[in-house]
């Protein structure tokens, strides 16, 4: 090994299986917590009582109000219930919106994590948080807000709806392929990013004939798993700004978001990342991870536009304006040119 390369291990505790939801109580106690606050979207609170049950007295009360983007509206209100019940630890049950909603909190209060993961987007594995404030979304890094403790309980992807399911898979993917070819990358990630896309890859379409799969469901939490773990790694270039960037100016979904830019961004920069395309050409089993990416993309049966998800016709330029106002990291320069033209492909659902 001639590389020289620094890599940063993220000190989060991580259960993984099937039932691991049962070892919350467990948890709770080992960081001696006593006053926990359940967070959870309107859409999941029947979750969020089975939730507290487990945790009996441990649970304090319960907030479901988390939504997309993590707006500092919500996060204030949040806070104030924080503030009233004396809550000393959050729980936070579902996707990146819930567990956005938990950092924020932890951002401001330093309280504990513990998060159980529904989906496979990831954020549970990182020290970002994006928050949205008048329609602008913003990232930052901080040790506050990496979540201590994350149960991953295969039992709880069983019910998430095909196309989530799928569409959340790629925004894991999305994780990967960014930190192949991040500057601060290193050949540890790489591993994990390779491995991590395989074992999506391989296991989605398993799942998308049998949903009730928990081989398949569970291959695939992995997967989401260790490219969480890239995302926490290492710093994210063009097709995570882009996705930061219309998510907050237009409130388009996360995931889908995620899913229609991501082949649009990968073709942009393929030509300046020969060793990233390596390790997908691998991880894909084909020599165009691009063309893959996007028949996978097809057979799941997502949308694959995106005017099909809520971005106006006159987004565009706003989008452009946005993304190049703030420098950052990529392979390849970032021009208002090139950069109209992805997003006109990806507004239209056009090929690459």
């Amino acid at each position: 090994m001639s590389q020289s390369f620094v890599y940063q291990a993220q000190p989060a505790r991580v259960i993984f299986g099937r039932g691991t939801s049962a070892r919350l109580p467990d948890e709770a106690d080992r960081l001696g917590l006593r006053r926990l606050l359940v967070l959870s979207t309107p859409q999941q609170t029947a979750l969020a009582t089975q939730v507290q049950q487990l945790l009996g007295e441990r649970a304090a009360g319960a907030f479901a109000g988390a939504t997309m983007h993590t707006p500092i509206e919500v996060t204030e209100r949040a806070l104030a219930v924080v503030k009233e019940l004396g809550i000393d630890g959050v729980v936070s049950v579902g996707g990146g919106s819930t567990t956005g909603l938990g950092k924020a909190i932890a951002l401001r209060t330093d309280l504990p994590q513990i998060v159980l993961p529904t989906t496979y987007a990831g954020s549970e594995m990182t020290p970002l948080l994006g928050e949205t404030r008048d329609g602008v979304k913003t990232t930052q890094r901080s040790p506050k807000v990496l979540p201590e403790v994350v149960v991953y309980d295969v039992d709880l992807t069983l019910s998430l709806p095909l196309q989530m399911s799928a569409l959340s898979a790629f925004n894991a993917i999305a994780h990967a392929v960014e930190a192949l070819y991040a500057p601060d990358g290193n050949p540890i990630v790489s591993l994990m990013a390779e491995e991590g896309v395989r074992a999506i890859v391989d296991a989605l379409p398993r799942m998308m004939r049998e949903p009730g799969d928990a081989t398949a469901r569970a291959d695939v939490l992995y997967g989401a798993w260790l490219c969480a773990c890239c995302l926490g790694s290492v710093t994210m270039g063009l097709h995570h700004k882009l996705c930061h960037t219309l998510g907050g100016l237009f409130d388009l979904p996360h995931a889908q978001t995620h899913a229609i830019v991501l082949p649009h961004a990968l073709a942009y920069n393929a030509p300046e990342i020969p060793v990233a395309l390596t390790h997908l050409r691998r991880a894909f089993k084909t020599e165009d991870p691009v063309q893959a990416l996007l028949q996978l993309e097809r057979e799941c049966g997502i949308p694959l536009a995106l005017r099909d998800i809520g971005m106006p016709r006159d987004g565009v330029a706003r989008a452009i304006e946005q993304a190049m106002a703030n420098p950052y990291g990529n392979p390849r320069r970032i021009e208002a040119g090139a950069l109209g033209q992805l997003l006109e492909r990806a507004w239209a659902g056009e090929g690459v």
